[in-house]
């Protein structure tokens, strides 16, 4: 599949993105999480943040992350299927690791399915490594979830890390800021 090089907008998510965002939400995990919990996640402002991704007016993707002390945890990540394999998952884990770098976290963590290769793919490119195993995590499938970290993300090698995998990603990314 040849496509053209995108542009990719990354934005803080709000209320008004609810729509576009659990429609995703709906295509990709057995039991989505409803519009009540996404607004109680954003409403928490000093401990989480969530970004989406648009393409032109189209929002393609979401990430989230919650801040605990020198820990950060990405909550949810992920990216419309028709959109797969166009660098929007990661612009998306980029964009939480520099805000978690912003808000002082020293370290990543996140759960995975232990059938998601792809994803655990993407995340070892970032760093992550496998710590543990939750058994039953993802309840509505009875799969175990992966528990994956990465440490020391606060340094310099890490930020040319982030970089390199940006410089990766074909097209461009913008960023609007909060308003």
């Amino acid at each position: 599949m040849i496509t053209e090089p995108l542009t990719v907008t990354i934005l803080p998510m709000r209320r008004r993105h609810a729509r576009s965002v659990l429609r995703i939400e709906d295509q990709v995990y057995p039991r989505p999480w409803t519009s009540a919990l996404f607004f109680s996640e954003l409403a928490l402002r000093s401990t989480r943040a969530y970004f989406v991704a648009k393409v032109g007016r189209e929002i393609v993707g979401y990430a989230g992350v919650m801040i605990s002390f020198d820990d950060a945890h990405v909550t949810t990540i992920a990216v419309d299927p028709k959109w797969h394999r166009r660098g929007i998952a990661t612009r998306l884990l980029v964009t939480l690791a520099r805000e978690a770098l912003v808000r002082g976290a020293h370290n990543l963590t996140l759960e995975v399915r232990v059938s998601n290769k792809g994803a655990q793919e993407m995340y070892r490119r970032f760093g992550f490594a496998p710590v543990g195993v939750r058994e039953n995590y993802y309840q509505e499938t009875n799969e175990d979830a992966l528990v994956m970290w990465v440490h020391d993300i606060d340094t310099p090698e890490y930020a040319a890390l982030l970089g390199r995998l940006m410089a990766g990603v074909p097209g461009t990314t913008e960023y609007e800021s909060r308003r």
